[in-house]
């Protein structure tokens, strides 16, 4: 029997949650900062306060469907030397911190005795898979994720005009995707970001056994969490 239900497993997950979401837009507005837009410092954006970055939709996702995101930090391109470069810099610090949390989540649960406790084991391992999910599915190329803002600064400006007129309905997809997924068999993320997402916590985790415990471990907490 397991020792945890839904509600228990919920409260685990929160603070994993709350702290990716917060170092993620966090690094977003620190790397704006320094290329020398101050926009999110002057709306009180740069800070580890969760409650400053959670967007009331984006947060609950994450909890009911297993994707979702952040209040976006406010970012004026016009601040920067030069727009479409450094802004594809601040897309990409996002990502880059979940990663650097991964890691470091990925070490604890590597070193720490977790005989005589389980749950810490749990939260552990949801903070470093949320991390790794959250800095995979950011770095899809559909507008309002940061990968969007990777590829505009990765292709001729042309090409990065015509893509900007499609951010209009990337969110829609992107919602829309979710929910077809969460209600139907679609299975759309997980085509997409199931194996990257193995593959990364299988590096991270290092030993196989480890992986394969962490592996069914988060199919059996997701499965109390999401269908019960």
């Amino acid at each position: 029997m397991f020792p945890f239900d839904k509600w228990e497993l919920i409260g685990l997950m929160v603070p994993a949650v709350l702290m990716s979401l917060t170092v993620h837009e966090y690094s977003h507005g620190k790397v704006a900062f320094l290329l020398g837009d101050n926009t999110a410092k002057l709306q009180g954006r740069l800070s580890f306060n969760p409650l400053k970055h959670l967007h009331p939709v984006g947060t609950l996702l994450i909890f009911f469907f297993g994707l979702g995101f952040a209040k976006p930090v406010p970012v004026d391109p016009r601040n920067f030397e030069n727009p479409r470069r450094d802004m594809m810099y601040v897309a990409i610090a996002g990502p880059l911190s979940n990663l650097a949390l991964a890691v470091i989540f990925s070490f604890f649960i590597r070193v720490i005795d977790f005989s005589d406790n389980f749950s810490l084991f749990i939260l552990i391992s949801f903070g470093l898979y949320i991390n790794v999910m959250l800095a995979i599915f950011n770095l899809l190329p559909v507008f309002p994720l940061d990968g969007s803002s990777v590829i505009k600064g990765l292709v001729p400006a042309s090409v990065a005009a015509r893509l900007g007129d499609m951010d209009r309905i990337g969110v829609f997809f992107l919602l829309g995707a979710i929910l077809l997924d969460r209600f139907t068999p679609t299975n759309i993320f997980g085509f997409i970001l199931a194996e990257p997402i193995k593959i990364f916590l299988q590096i991270l985790t290092v030993e196989k056994e480890l992986f394969d415990t962490l592996d069914l471990l988060l199919k059996l907490t997701f499965s109390i969490i999401f269908n019960s």
